[in-house]
């Protein structure tokens, strides 16, 4: 629907003028830019509704926050808010639906896929973990969900597209084309037995095809984009590939009106006139980034936040009137709720609840206790070596009575509390289903291998929990200088058996791709048995000793050279 001048209350908001008589309106107008929606020939206004990094999270913590019931009651009370406004919504995902906790992961995340077709998502973006599974799996997603999944860079061996690049939405007279597009480390960090046969191409330059191709059709008046990617502050983006602002700076500005992402898992909230993150909290303020012209916002993870942006579109140009992120039932420091309490939706919640049931008796099976933390917070563990990420290690170096023992940070997924330790707890640390395999190499060997392995930068998955070793890592040069393997001082022509997951002995994350013994043996489920061995985990056993140090780097924990 479009607004006419002459059905509208002059309004000055906080900051900028706009179409609705809503007096909290934040954003500033871009220099050089006026608002005038009250004296334009039309005005459509418009709210684009997003989540992202759902990983499983179907249902509500202990703590009774996010879940996809609660998230459905706010969406719908938002969404009657627009209508009754005169006004039009979509709701978008920026992707990974799969992998993260035990009840979700067991069930090929159909639960997820379930709820957010009964919430209505009107689309989502392809993440790098939907390559988790066989692509069996995959194709069952695509039915259970209602709603298109997107991606325009990932090609099939004849050269088609595997998915839908874009959906045109008509919103009144306004149309509005949303390109999907997913992150094309994907190739590296998904696993090479369910992507082999599939292509994942720039990000950048596919959008100049897309939006090219939007143009000569003329299809839409307005370019969107949902995206798996990741933001990293200023484009600075490490190891990672190129996220959402290399791919705003990469176009024309005014080819693309806003990005709607995911990936990196942090609310992109900005200080405003800068290029510089905001210390957000749940409940404050959020201005989104905006990169040559281009809108770019992400709403965290796991649902905990929906994503509010309220568009106004008059004399042919697009204007952000508010923008917010409003927690899902989140509780602070103190255990007080963070805004007000949303009713979860009954019938939602009763139909997920069927699937929060199953196998809850093995899942909550405890198999040994701890006698404090270990550490796999997404932040800590990919920055420096922790007792989990050790723990982890030496499961599998012990399985395999190995002489060392790699373990891709990214393959750790949460924090294990001190106390019971339970079934579920494991499955939630190592949700891949990776298999532990067995490489050996001579000393010399194994000195390039580790080359190219230790010198991950900080930050990425990549980074490496390693034990069994004691070394010096040159982070600029990427050398390292091997004193002792497994106790023993170090040979170069003795021959050395070390474990490495599946995922990265098959090049994922970049590793080097090694002609490995393949056991068989599930890492979650060595995980178990050695757990179940021990009883009682003394974490202090696993804190590390400073036998790996790291020199010529911004940081003492791991490589971190600045990059430009």
């Amino acid at each position: 629907m479009k607004f006419y001048k002459s059905l509208l209350v002059l309004s000055v908001g906080i900051a900028m003028a706009g179409c609705s008589d809503d007096e909290t309106i934040i954003v500033e107008a871009p220099p050089g830019e006026v608002n005038t929606c009250f004296t334009a020939e039309s005005c459509t206004q418009f709210t684009i509704l997003h989540t992202n990094d759902n990983h499983g999270r179907f249902w509500e913590n202990k703590d009774g926050e996010y879940g996809m019931a609660a998230r459905k009651t706010l969406i719908d009370s938002i969404r009657a808010e627009v209508e009754a406004n005169g006004g039009y919504s979509l709701l978008l995902s920026g992707g990974d639906i799969n992998t993260g906790v035990p009840e979700s992961d067991l069930q090929d995340a159909e639960p997820d896929f379930l709820g957010m077709s009964d919430i209505g998502y009107d689309a989502m973006a392809v993440g790098n973990h939907e390559f988790d599974n066989p692509l069996s799996i995959l194709e069952k997603q695509r039915v259970w969900a209602n709603f298109p999944m997107l991606a325009a860079n990932i090609y099939k061996e004849d050269g088609t597209r595997y998915f839908q690049p874009y959906k045109v939405f008509t919103l009144g007279d306004l149309r509005i084309a949303v390109v999907g597009l997913t992150t094309e480390d994907t190739a590296k960090i998904g696993n090479p037995e369910f992507i082999s046969e599939l292509t994942f191409t720039d990000p950048k330059e596919e959008i100049k095809k897309v939006i090219q191709e939007i143009k000569d059709k003329d299809e839409a008046d307005l370019v969107f984009a949902t995206t798996h990617m990741g933001h990293y502050e200023n484009g600075q983006h490490g190891s990672n590939a190129p996220g959402d602002v290399a791919l705003a700076k990469a176009i024309t500005e005014g080819q693309l009106a806003a990005v709607i992402g995911g990936h990196s898992q942090n609310p992109v909230c900005m200080e405003p006139g800068t290029n510089d993150y905001a210390s957000f909290k749940p409940g404050d303020e959020c201005m989104p980034d905006r990169q040559n012209g281009t809108w770019i916002m992400q709403a965290h993870e796991w649902g905990k936040y929906v994503g509010r942006a309220d568009f106004e579109y008059f004399d042919d140009k697009l204007h952000l009137a508010k923008y917010e992120l409003i927690p899902v039932n989140l509780i602070d420091d103190n255990d007080q709720l963070i805004g007000d309490y949303i009713e979860p939706n009954a019938e939602l919640k009763a139909l997920l609840q069927e699937y929060q049931n199953k196998g809850q008796g093995e899942l909550d099976k405890v198999i040994a206790n701890s006698n404090g933390k270990l550490e796999g917070e997404r932040d800590i563990v990919r920055g420096q070596q922790t007792n989990l990420g050790r723990l982890i290690a030496t499961s599998h170096k012990e399985n395999q009575n190995a002489d060392f023992a790699v373990m891709n940070s990214g393959g750790v997924r949460a924090s294990i509390e001190a106390g019971p330790i339970a079934y579920r707890d494991v499955l939630t640390v190592q949700p891949f289903g990776n298999m532990v395999t067995v490489a050996e190499m001579t000393g010399s060997e194994v000195v390039e291998y580790l080359k190219v392995v230790a010198t991950m930068q900080r930050g990425s998955g990549a980074y490496a929990q390693l034990t069994g070793l004691e070394m010096t890592v040159d982070c600029t040069s990427k050398e390292v200088e091997i004193s002792k393997i497994n106790g023993k001082d170090f040979n170069a022509a003795d021959k050395y058996k070390f474990t490495v997951p599946s995922f990265n002995a098959a090049g994922g994350d970049g590793y080097p791709e090694l002609n490995v013994i393949n056991t068989g043996n599930v890492d979650a489920e060595v995980m178990y048995s050695y757990l179940e061995a021990l009883q009682t985990v003394k974490v202090e056993n696993y804190q590390p000793q400073g036998e790996i140090v790291y020199t010529n780097s911004d940081s003492p924990l791991g490589c971190e050279i600045a990059t430009n």
